[in-house]
């Protein structure tokens, strides 16, 4: 009975609290107003919900693009123009050689120019099998002349070592020789580009970093320069080119050599041996100088000049060593760590590269 009377009471309280009076006016008013407002302003009530689906979307997307990128440049090794032009953006390592990240479009760019000449000049004289040997030795030294630039680089941030743009300029002069003369730069880009793919700025790129690793393996090479000052003093008291080399002495890939050319033009491609001599006198000795591909200092006797503009010459030449002899430390103390498989492969014969 009590129970009954009690939700009578409450019933008659509800009714009440739903009639509008003075008092209860303004909280009908409120509540009129709140249920507008859902609709008036829906995103007010959904935006936490929203922004939160946008973020998790986002997260999802990018997930999966890191995961497309990842598997088509790592497990795939994917080449193409358009994942080339992603590692160009992003910096992504495709090895690592004494703590220093090796760029992945660094690698690209070389790989890619070596089979662009591979699949436009030679894969006409190629089978697959051939053609398979060809680009896993091409892959293989792509990697160790990126790895090699690398480590250069970073040496020639310790020990100050830089490039003039006076320099890159004229080594860019250097390859636009020719047995006829020198070629225009239109032409020249249009060379590079048909035998390697490569732009302009991409060409430049390339010769800078060559550079730069010939300019880190003299500065680091005490050997060579020691003996490079031996060859010098020794000239001073005996012509013979053959007893001086054999004085300084030397072993293995750092013994000091000599030789004699035949006669051969004044402008042969010969790490600028030929360009060199043609500025001597007859019976002239050079002072050391350094190569044009960075492997020695050499020093040059001009023998022999005809009328048909051809030279011969004798050539000691102190190589450097010290450079590639560090490589082989970091390999074989780990230090140089690969992202991307690669096959064994034999030394064979590569596409050529920029002429020096």
């Amino acid at each position: 009975m009590k129970k009954l009377l009690k939700a009578r009471k409450q019933k008659k309280q509800e009714e009440r609290s739903s009639r509008i009076t003075n008092e209860t006016v303004a909280e009908h008013r409120e509540r009129i107003l709140a249920s507008g407002r859902r609709f008036k302003y829906p995103m007010q009530y959904a935006r936490h919900r929203l922004v939160f689906n946008t973020i998790l979307i986002s997260v999802a997307a990018l997930i999966a693009i890191t995961l497309l990128v990842w598997w088509q440049l790592y497990p795939q090794q994917n080449s193409s123009t358009f994942f080339y032009r992603i590692t160009k953006v992003l910096p992504l390592p495709v090895a690592s050689v004494d703590g220093e990240s090796v760029r992945y479009s660094d690698y690209l760019a070389e790989y890619r120019s070596q089979m662009h000449y591979l699949e436009t000049k030679e894969v006409a004289n190629l089978d697959d099998a051939s053609k398979k040997r060809q680009t896993d030795f091409i892959k293989d030294r792509a990697m160790e002349n990126t790895i090699a630039d690398t480590y250069a680089a970073k040496i020639a941030r310790e020990k100050g070592v830089k490039l003039t743009k006076q320099q890159i300029d004229d080594a860019t002069e250097r390859y636009r020789q020719s047995r006829d003369g020198t070629i225009s730069q239109e032409t020249y880009d249009a060379i590079v580009l048909d035998q390697y793919n490569w732009t302009p700025q991409e060409a430049r790129g390339v010769t800078e970093r060559r550079l730069l690793r010939q300019e880190v393996s003299y500065a680091v090479d005490d050997n060579a320069t020691a003996a490079r000052d031996k060859v010098v003093a020794a000239l001073q008291t005996e012509k013979d080119f053959a007893k001086v080399a054999a004085t300084v002495g030397g072993a293995g890939d750092s013994k000091v050599t000599t030789w004699a050319t035949t006669l051969v033009p004044r402008s042969n491609r010969d790490a600028g041996l030929a360009a060199a001599a043609s500025k001597l006198k007859k019976g002239e000795t050079s002072q050391p100088f350094k190569s044009t591909t960075g492997d020695g200092y050499y020093v040059v006797r001009l023998l022999e000049t005809d009328n048909n503009s051809q030279i011969s010459y004798e050539v000691i030449k102190i190589p450097l060593t010290k450079f590639t002899e560090m490589l082989k430390d970091l390999k074989k103390n780990n230090k140089i760590n690969k992202y991307i498989k690669l096959e064994a492969v034999e030394a064979q014969t590569s596409p050529t590269t920029l002429s020096q």
